[in-house]
């Protein structure tokens, strides 16, 4: 048996879990970025002035700040899972390096989300 083995799966785990987290926010960026895609197909011709006045740009940079969060969020996953992984096997005590990064991502996430809602409303509801 591996020592210390439930503390190694449970960083297996959460590593894990933050990979899936970042993939599933690069592929909301994804979809954010490629929607103007989706309503040139689906809306008619005639309403598609109507629908997408403006210019998508702000949504594209939106799409493009959800995969590069998700691109950062792999990379300090990574490099928190090592990190964890070598604290595991030690036996000093450390201080754990804090939620920081968590709120960072929750703020960040929270207010492109709350910016896509202010840009929906606008082409939307305030679209001539």
């Amino acid at each position: 048996m591996i020592k210390r083995y439930s503390d190694h799966a449970a960083n297996e785990r959460t590593f894990l879990a933050w990979v899936r987290t970042a993939i599933a926010v690069m592929a909301f960026g994804f979809v954010i970025e490629r929607f103007d895609l989706f309503l040139s197909i689906a809306a008619p011709r005639a309403a598609l002035p109507a629908i997408a006045p403006h210019n998508q740009v702000f949504a594209n940079v939106a799409g493009l700040a959800f995969i590069a969060i998700g691109i950062v969020t792999i990379v300090i996953a990574g490099f928190r899972f090592v990190t964890i992984a070598k604290a595991i096997e030690t036996d000093e005590t450390r201080p754990s390096p804090g939620e920081r990064f968590d709120i960072t991502l929750s703020v960040l996430i929270g207010l492109l989300g709350v910016s896509l809602f202010l840009y929906m409303i606008h082409a939307v509801v305030l679209a001539p």
